[in-house]
């Protein structure tokens, strides 16, 4: 029989809201906080599920559904076995509605259309049209075999105004019990794995939209609550903000996810301390394929944890010439490994010939940082 997902409180921080949950899942447990590295297409850029592990990754948010829809399609999938199989990454696996594209498509009309029940979806490559609803995102998550899949959303713009948060507030509400329904109907994956569906909370930079939000998902029921929005992990200060107005009206036992956190290590840091146990984000792939690989350690300051960097931004520039003869690793007492067995000099030799290896080495630095954080995060709560 195979696990059910459930969730157990472990410890409160005396500090801050920070916290450590035990997330039980039929593909493995997770101990939060936990950063998921990003496969939007399948994969997470330039690393294999090896890289991945020993990176020291829990979770990953393991596909999209409208790319998924796309490209390789439902049928690839289901043949392999669902995503797990597909992509060879044993563990626990995430994946997203397709949401997100409804805001980043839809700015042309001719790409992507939102209606009342859903969107239409140009495919680029043939030209059809796709159409995702509630029910196609649910189905199609079904097929992926995600361990925590997400319902449909309207992801809402930074600066849409309040009609339009309020809107897409609406449509995102509806869309979650239209979701719920279908994944009632059969809670389990297509493989017989149980599923747990989480709802995202909407309403922009508006406070009381926010709040209504979070009451409707929370009233929900949903196994888990995720906070969406592009503003979440664009801007932090408002990403914060927004989590300190909600986090009074979401129940302990449940899992909380910031959707798009993690430009920074000190991003982590700063919404964990408000109560978050999930997050993920592209950007620490991103950053070292261009150049940009994350330096610092985690230190103490009073009672709050900080990123403590030499570099500007908590990043060293590889390109730099400087590095061209520097025989250090990236950063000293680094156990990842590529900077257990690589040196500046090197990497920086590789970017200049861009080197498919360069961004498999710097990725796997970034990703361990990231995850380092939340073990010195874990760490430190359970110490108190």
């Amino acid at each position: 029989m195979f696990k059910k997902f459930t969730t157990r409180l472990v410890k409160y921080s005396k500090n801050t809201c920070a916290r450590v949950m035990e997330i039980v899942t039929p593909h493995g447990n997770i101990t939060t906080p936990s950063f998921m590295p990003v496969g939007t297409r399948a994969f997470v850029n330039h690393m294999t599920p090896d890289d991945l592990i020993r990176a020291g990754s829990q979770i990953i948010l393991g596909g999209n559904t409208y790319h998924m829809l796309i490209n390789p399609g439902m049928e690839v999938i289901r043949s392999a076995g669902g995503m797990h199989r597909l992509m060879s990454w044993t563990g626990p696996m995430l994946s997203d509605s397709g949401g997100f594209q409804l805001f980043s498509l839809s700015k042309n009309a001719k790409i992507c259309k939102i209606t009342e029940d859903g969107a239409y979806f140009k495919n680029l490559v043939t030209g059809e049209y796709i159409h995702l609803t509630p029910k196609s995102a649910i189905e199609a998550q079904k097929i992926i075999g995600a361990d925590i899949i997400m319902a449909f959303d309207e992801c809402t713009a930074e600066r849409g105004g309040r009609e339009e948060a309020s809107f897409a507030m609406e449509r995102t509400h509806r869309w979650l019990l239209e979701s719920q329904e279908i994944h009632q109907r059969s809670p389990d994956s297509c493989y017989g794995y149980s599923q747990a569906l989480f709802g995202i909370i909407q309403g922009g930079n508006f406070q009381d939209l926010r709040e209504k939000s979070t009451q409707f998902i929370v009233e929900a029921n949903v196994d888990g609550i995720a906070i969406g929005g592009e503003i979440i992990g664009f801007n932090m200060e408002k990403t914060c903000e927004v989590i300190d107005w909600v986090r009074p009206l979401l129940p302990t036992h449940k899992v909380r996810y910031t959707m798009g956190v993690g430009l920074n290590p000190q991003d982590l840091i700063n919404v964990v301390e408000k109560g978050i146990d999930l997050f993920d984000c592209v950007a620490p792939t991103r950053n070292a394929r261009h150049g940009a690989l994350y330096h610092g350690k985690v230190g103490k300051t009073v009672n709050k944890l900080q990123f403590f960097s030499e570099e500007k931004n908590g990043r060293l520039l590889i390109k730099k010439s400087i590095y061209a003869r520097d025989n250090r690793p990236i950063l000293q007492g680094c156990l990842c490994y590529t900077c257990q067995h690589f040196s500046r000099a090197y990497l920086h030799f590789l970017f200049k010939q861009g080197s498919s290896l360069y961004n498999q080495l710097g990725c796997i630095h970034n990703v361990y940082t990231m995850h380092q954080v939340c073990q010195e995060i874990r760490a430190s709560i359970l110490d108190e």
